[in-house]
């Protein structure tokens, strides 16, 4: 069962992440006004959408998974802070809605990431334990 909730919530979360990616690679209003607002337009919003395409391919993947929810977290931190301390909950008229699904992505990361803790701190363990091999 956690195997399945594992892989619905990177499923949401990619494919929330892909849709998006249409608006910021076609300069969608919405997207340009974001980023302009931000003071990263136009080369944030590609650079984001790229990373943001590098998110969602990697949760796709059952070996990669854990690396795509933990970009997405950072991704969606960002967005969600951005949204809240700068551009405002609502962006043109759109009642929430991109707020909304960041907040997703963002709880649908962390849903993949709490229920594969165990994974997570394995990964890291070895991490550290091989650079400090290394030095």
């Amino acid at each position: 069962m956690k195997y399945y909730i594992v892989r619905v919530c990177a499923l949401i979360a990619a494919v929330l992440l892909m849709q998006t990616l249409f608006y910021k690679f076609s300069a969608a209003t919405e997207s340009v006004y974001i980023f302009s607002q931000l003071g990263l337009e136009p080369y944030g919003r590609i650079g984001i959408g790229i990373v943001e395409l590098i998110t969602a391919i990697l949760l796709l993947f059952r070996k990669t998974f854990l690396y795509g929810a933990v970009l997405g977290i950072f991704i969606m931190s960002g967005a969600i802070f951005s949204h809240v301390f700068v551009i405002g909950i609502e962006v043109l008229d759109d009642h929430g809605l991109l707020f909304v699904l960041a907040l997703i992505v963002f709880v649908t990361c962390a849903i993949v990431l709490f229920i594969e803790k165990d994974q997570l701190f394995y990964l890291i363990k070895n991490k550290r334990n091989l650079i400090q091999k290394n030095h």
